[in-house]
């Protein structure tokens, strides 16, 4: 693909998931969990994976939690290791297990399960680091693999869904991915 035509796509993706993860900071949290969210800019961080590879992803998961930081205030602040940290751990174990979803061995949403899982793990492990208290990791991993597996279920089938329709959008405009 042209070089061009490809920095454009990964500028859309970036926006869009800036403005999902910022929209989503603003509203009140689903469940009475500290930093508990639907992690549905995730979607745009998987599809970056597909289309795009590892280096793809690390740019969408890294920029989104840089330029969401900056835009809500936060930049530099504990919220944004947790953010950076826990999002680059989930894309990269998503990047290593998307070749067998390729091969047809998992779906994509075992996939993106997975990553929210370990989304949430490393989230907690950092912040049990920051404030230093282990009983964070061992008290609130279980709550957090409940919310992991339906949000991370939602972002599999979002995914599925948004990559058939971009594949048969980029198909009528004879543009390669």
């Amino acid at each position: 693909m042209n070089r061009t035509i490809t920095i454009t796509y990964m500028a859309v993706l970036l926006t869009f998931a800036v403005v999902i993860h910022t929209v989503e900071s603003m509203l009140p949290p689903p469940l009475p969990l500290p930093g508990a969210k639907l992690g549905l800019a995730n979607i745009i961080t998987l599809l970056a994976l597909i289309f795009y590879g590892l280096k793809g992803g690390l740019v969408i998961s890294l920029g989104k939690s840089l330029l969401t930081s900056f835009f809500t205030g936060t930049f530099m602040g504990p919220g944004l290791l947790l953010s950076a940290g826990a999002g680059l751990t989930s894309c990269v174990i998503m990047a290593l297990l998307l070749p067998l979803e390729r091969r047809e061995v998992v779906s994509v949403v075992s996939v993106s399960v997975t990553g929210a899982v370990m989304h949430n793990l490393t989230q907690l492990f950092l912040a049990s680091v920051v404030v230093g208290q282990i009983f964070l990791l061992q008290s609130l991993f279980p709550l957090y693999v409940l919310i992991a597996v339906p949000t991370g279920i939602f972002t599999g089938f979002a995914v599925m869904y948004l990559r058939s329709i971009t594949q048969k959008s980029l198909k009528s405009w004879k543009v390669n991915y």
